[in-house]
């Protein structure tokens, strides 16, 4: 019989990083039953009741691995960041520290530190970067990546193209070409040769947004690539409906047929139109199969400082979206550099804010940031489901709604069965201690389901 490795207390010394999972037993399921999940080859075999004997160990396919005792622990669906710019990742202490960056200011910002970013600079912060987003339950991730104007204009490409393979088999990593409408159309084809995962663009930066998403539909059209374009990054709605990024995007998927995903990101106008402008384009944009990506933190960060008074929070319409059947995905952004000087690189940062100034419901935000990100993604679906990719997180079995809030920290992250990251906290405070009641926190057979 297999012996079970205990995974231990919060507040123990972290000891799984590398482990390989045949089993993970007694933990408690987002449904807030507990249950053994059995994992073969990387994915949920089975779901079954807890039981003191185990899975049996007679199939070969099961021979290697541990099988861990997670009693006292609850898992969830692995996160995902939809939206990355690790070539731009912990640049903040080389601009301004006291400088309030709207969004064409951080993109002066940005442009004047880049020509003294290389490729091994890339490389340096983007794992760098990868390693918080990792350590806090994030095991795929899509980063966009510049096309600069000076020097070579492929050295983001290449210093993320060669993580990607350097982080295979432990984390997802999707390139995706972030390319102005000044990157010559060569330039773009050989980001392709090179690698790309992703075509995309600013076409809402561009003298003439039709003809930049234009060009990037007719390269992923050409390469059978997916598409993401920045889109509506203003908050302005004063011109015609059929101006905006996003409608010109659906009307040309649904025109030209495409079988690839597309996905617009920011879509920050669509938080400003009225509903009976929003309306008719969410219909649009779900006969399109479009996927939009809200990114909370950096756009409440960059929008809205030209107003005199009610700034507009600078959020797409996550409920109307989700209302419309509409795939929503919800991410960071930027971490730590001239568009966000913030952030933590945790996916509970996102879904908190997704609660508080999205008004999302605390099972639609964690959805966001799991299942519904990697639809937007493309991703096969991660989670507790037998036939579901065993990328799981693992946090305390205290009330979810903490977890979602942000405030914890101890965290066992697994990525297709194997633990890529393993965070304990010890704490001492001069404090009396609290009871259960005291707290707040309802026991665990208490908890409410966060499943939608």
């Amino acid at each position: 019989m297999r012996s079970t490795q205990p995974i231990g207390a919060p507040d123990t010394a972290p000891h799984l990083a590398g482990s390989v999972l045949r089993a993970v037993r007694g933990v408690r399921l987002p449904d807030g039953t507990v249950a053994d999940l059995v994992i073969v080859d990387g994915r949920i075999e089975a779901v079954v009741d807890p039981a003191p004997a185990g899975p049996s160990g007679d199939d070969p396919r099961r021979d290697a691995g541990v099988d861990l005792d997670a009693t006292g622990w609850r898992v969830l669906p692995a996160a995902c960041e939809p939206h990355a710019h690790l070539d731009k990742a912990l640049t903040a202490p080389r601009i301004d520290a006291g400088a309030g960056n709207d969004l064409v200011a951080a993109i002066e910002q940005w442009r004047a530190v880049l020509p003294g970013i290389d490729t091994a600079d890339i490389s340096a912060r983007a794992l760098a970067a990868v390693h918080r987003y990792v350590a806090r339950g994030i095991t795929s991730i899509r980063t966009h990546v510049d096309v600069p104007r000076e020097g070579d204009p492929l050295r983001g490409v290449d210093a993320l193209v060669a993580l990607r393979e350097q982080l295979r088999g432990r984390v997802t990593l999707q390139v995706c070409l972030l390319a102005g409408s000044e990157a010559p159309d060569a330039v773009v084809a050989e980001a392709v040769a090179r690698g790309i995962d992703v075509v995309g663009g600013c076409p809402h930066l561009a003298p003439d947004p039709h003809h930049e998403i234009t060009r990037m539909l007719d390269v992923a059209e050409r390469h059978g690539l997916p598409v993401d374009l920045h889109a509506d990054e203003q908050t302005d709605v004063t011109g015609p409906d059929s101006g905006m990024d996003i409608v010109d995007m659906a009307e040309q998927v649904l025109a030209r047929g495409l079988a690839q995903r597309v996905t617009a990101s920011h879509c920050v106008r669509l938080g400003s139109l009225p509903p009976e402008r929003l309306d008719p384009v969410l219909e649009l944009v779900a006969r399109a199969g479009l996927g939009v990506v809200t990114l909370p933190i950096t756009n409440l960060y960059l929008q809205g400082r030209d107003a005199s008074h009610l700034p507009p929070r600078g959020l797409t319409a996550v409920r109307r979206i989700l209302d419309a059947g509409i795939a929503l995905a919800a991410g960071a952004d930027n971490l730590r550099d001239p568009f966000n000087p913030a952030g933590r690189a945790d996916p509970f940062e996102t879904t908190s804010l997704l609660m508080t100034a999205g008004h999302l419901r605390p099972g639609e935000a964690l959805a966001a940031v799991t299942t519904g990100a990697s639809t937007v993604l493309g991703l096969p679906q991660a989670g507790t489901a037998p036939g579901d990719v065993a990328d799981l997180l693992l946090v305390p079995d205290t009330d979810l709604g903490d977890v979602l809030a942000g405030a914890g920290d101890a965290r066992v992250v697994v990525s297709a069965g194997r633990v890529v990251a393993d965070t304990r906290i010890s704490r001492s405070l001069d404090l009396p201690s609290p009871t259960a009641a005291e707290s707040g926190a309802p026991p665990p057979s208490a908890a409410p389901s966060y499943v939608r």
